[in-house]
């Protein structure tokens, strides 16, 4: 679904602990370092703020409040720090609570997803190129599924930018 997909690196440690760090630990001393590690990747993303938009990867409301942040929105500002104007944190919705995805197969991943995401704010992104952004795209079914709703409700093009992937 999604156009291009973009990651710096290889998940593999000690990136791994780093984003693992943040993610489940709230370990935000690893934000100056994924700074500087993704900085070679901001050279290659021409963010135009005129037509363009950032949507970080949506948690459910309550993984939300369980874990206090979203770190999709913390990599989006990383990613694109001078375009706060244009990240959307609250256009894309997790509207189905589901179970994490790093126990499940790929095709329990793309059941577990269906119907999880909603778009709240079509008008914002209708028309336009969306850089979706999450930690680590592994199977991409969570950017897949996220790019499908997105396109649904209008968007041009979907590219997923991630800080790693999983080889």
């Amino acid at each position: 679904m999604f156009h291009r997909a973009r990651a710096e690196f290889v998940y593999e440690e000690p990136l791994a602990d780093i984003l693992h760090g943040l993610k489940y630990r709230a370990d935000f001393s690893t934000l100056p370092v994924l700074a500087e590690l993704i900085r070679p990747l901001q050279g290659q993303l021409s963010l135009d703020l005129e037509s363009d938009r950032v949507v970080p990867v949506p948690l459910h409301r309550k993984r939300l409040m369980d874990r206090g942040f979203n770190q999709s929105l913390l990599l989006a500002e990383l990613f694109f720090p001078e375009s706060r104007g244009v990240i959307l944190p609250q256009t894309l919705l997790r509207v189905r609570h589901t179970p994490p995805q790093t126990t499940l197969d790929g095709v329990a991943r793309r059941k577990n997803l269906a119907g999880a995401f909603a778009v709240s704010r079509p008008r914002s992104i209708r028309g336009r190129r969306v850089f979706l952004v999450d930690d680590v795209l592994t199977t991409g079914t969570t950017v897949n599924e996220c790019a499908r709703v997105l396109l649904a409700a209008g968007v041009s093009a979907v590219e997923v930018v991630t800080v790693a992937r999983v080889a």
